[in-house]
């Protein structure tokens, strides 16, 4: 199988003062297209700057980075920004939704940046995916949570990405409500054929997916196979 992100002897520090903190080290694994993988372990283990190395929202130390084939450490800022554009999608647990725009402006956004044609109707048609047909003229402060993440969800999908990065995607979400928007992400990303990188706190999210990284100490604890899936 054609592996879409391959991390090789990965290694992140930062330093505070005089002391330096290794947050990452010795990090290998691959992803297959079509995967759907989670990253998992406890607060401060890694997980987050793991996820923003992978998207190539951040640089690793040491190691390389390689996405859909490209090596990403020898890029520069606007050559990331540009394949993040092009193959990556996002899906945060705060929605980072931009205030001032409708829920179909937000989703429409990816689409107007890459110049693609009809690219509000585009955005209706996904809206409507999530179930939002009737709340595209809706600003954020007018949706609740779990709507203000399905059109999130609407909008990284927007451009058919390679691989999507989601970050807590249920953390700010009641269960009931987190529930249905894990199964939109599952829906769309089967729908579209879309590689899934989770980071989540909750083992029961981690298990819907094929592969499970468990990070402890900025290191590979273990990488199992799920048997849920």
């Amino acid at each position: 199988m054609t592996s879409i992100l391959k991390i090789s002897n990965l290694e992140k520090t930062y330093t505070s003062g005089s002391k330096k903190l290794t947050v990452l080290e010795d990090i290998n694994f691959s992803i297959t297209k079509n995967e759907t993988f989670s990253i998992v372990g406890p607060s401060g283990s890694g997980k987050t700057t793991l996820l923003g190395i992978c998207a190539g929202l951040d640089k690793p130390d040491s190691g390389t980075v390689t996405l859909n084939g490209i090596v990403m450490n020898s890029l520069s800022e606007d050559e990331r920004a540009a394949l993040r554009n092009e193959h990556v999608g996002f899906v945060f647990q705060d929605f980072q939704l931009l205030a001032t725009l409708t829920a179909i402006e937000n989703v429409a956004i990816p689409l107007e940046l890459r110049g693609a044609k009809n690219a509000m109707d585009r955005a209706k048609g996904l809206l409507e995916k999530v179930g939002l047909g009737n709340r595209g003229n809706h600003y954020p402060s007018q949706l609740s949570g779990g709507e203000q993440q399905r059109v999130a969800l609407a909008r990284a999908f927007a451009n058919e990405p390679k691989i999507l990065f989601a970050d807590e995607p249920t953390g700010n979400l009641d269960a009931e409500t987190g529930e249905r928007v894990v199964e939109l992400l599952f829906e769309l990303n089967k729908e579209l054929g879309t590689t899934l990188v989770l980071v989540t706190h909750d083992m029961e999210l981690a298990k819907k997916t094929q592969n499970i990284l468990t990070i402890k100490g900025g290191k590979i604890a273990s990488l199992t196979r799920s048997t849920h899936v």
